[in-house]
């Protein structure tokens, strides 16, 4: 797979275009306020008197309703949850796109999956930045920038690849690295990492550590050390030497204990369920139950943060966190 840079994208494309951000959220804000300190025009689209029109405006950024950001605009970004994107475009977007403008996503699930069926006349391109919002913006801050997936889905007016290498360039991702994807490999890989590794099984197997060793008699304070705790230590290690490399710089004891553990958690049972995610995220499950969700007002994500927040475990890591958070240093007398 071939990397992309600064080098390689022309930011004459992107700063010589105006640009509607559709969503102030955590993707929202880094764009917009990454475009604008790079030199882009940038109108953030909100809906009017919501919650986030004061903050965008506090930032300096100019600020619309949705369908007067995207008239003229030569590129609209769609940040908006995902759930929620279909009916904006429908409402908002579609009927004041301009013909030959660019409509931008940062998740390929709307178009992969058919929520949303562009017109013609438009580029469809994906700049995804593979991580949040804050840390978007404070890397760039810092003069860093986020690797990021782009992929192209209609290229009307010859420049799409352009125009989204420049997009990514001016978010700072160029200063790491841009790789080329599609739509369905972006949207299809994230979705399955998402319901069956990082927020599908890796809090879940935390979640059963830790109350195998309290309901063992152990206290939740060594339960949440032990697995919670030391899972930062794990991903920084993991991002920065690789799982082999982690493993040279763990202590024989811990490296020989992961050894032993391998294979009785992960089973081939696992591995199966794994697979059968994967089909049935490929298969646009996930994203019917999510319409279905959210249409019904998210009975079962409220259900389960009540739930979540009312756990030992979640008590636990406040208490800890407040007790581990070090006072302010007390100014002399």
């Amino acid at each position: 797979m071939k990397v992309y840079y600064d080098k390689d994208a022309d930011l004459s494309l992107i700063k010589g275009r105006k640009v509607a951000v559709i969503g102030y959220g955590s993707q929202g804000h880094a764009h917009s306020l990454n475009l604008q300190d790079s030199g882009v025009k940038v109108t953030v689209g909100l809906r009017k008197g919501g919650a986030s029109w004061k903050k965008a405006e506090a930032a300096g950024v100019k600020v619309k309703e949705v369908g007067d950001a995207v008239k003229g605009a030569d590129v609209v970004m769609i940040l908006l949850p995902d759930e929620n994107h279909a009916e904006v475009y429908q409402q908002s977007i579609e009927p004041n796109i301009k013909k030959g403008a660019a409509l931008a996503f940062a998740h390929g699930f709307n178009i992969h999956f058919s929520q949303i069926q562009p017109r013609a006349d438009l580029d469809v391109i994906l700049v995804a930045p593979k991580g949040p919002g804050s840390a978007l913006r404070s890397n760039y801050v810092a003069g860093g920038g986020m690797p990021a997936l782009f992929a192209i889905e209609q290229d009307h007016s010859g420049d799409a690849r352009g125009i989204a290498l420049a997009y990514g360039s001016a978010l700072g991702c160029g200063r790491v690295a841009m790789l080329e994807t599609s739509f369905a490999e972006e949207a299809e890989a994230d979705l399955f990492n998402e319901q069956g590794v990082v927020w599908g099984a890796v809090p879940e197997i935390i979640q059963a550590g830790y109350d195998t060793l309290v309901e063992a008699g152990f206290s939740e304070e060594i339960a949440y050390f032990e697995c919670v705790a030391e899972l930062k230590l794990l991903a920084d290690l993991i991002a920065a030497r690789g799982i082999a490399g982690m493993r040279e710089v763990i202590s024989p004891t811990a490296e020989f204990a992961g050894l032993k553990g391998r294979g009785r958690i992960v089973t081939d049972a696992a591995r199966a369920e794994l697979r059968e995610i994967l089909a049935e995220v490929r298969a646009g499950k996930l994203t019917r139950d999510l319409v279905a969700e959210a249409e019904a007002g998210y009975p079962l994500l409220s259900r389960s943060r009540r739930d979540d927040a009312a756990r030992s475990i979640e008590t636990t890591g406040r208490r800890l966190r407040d007790l581990l958070d070090p006072p302010p240093a007390r100014r002399p007398e």
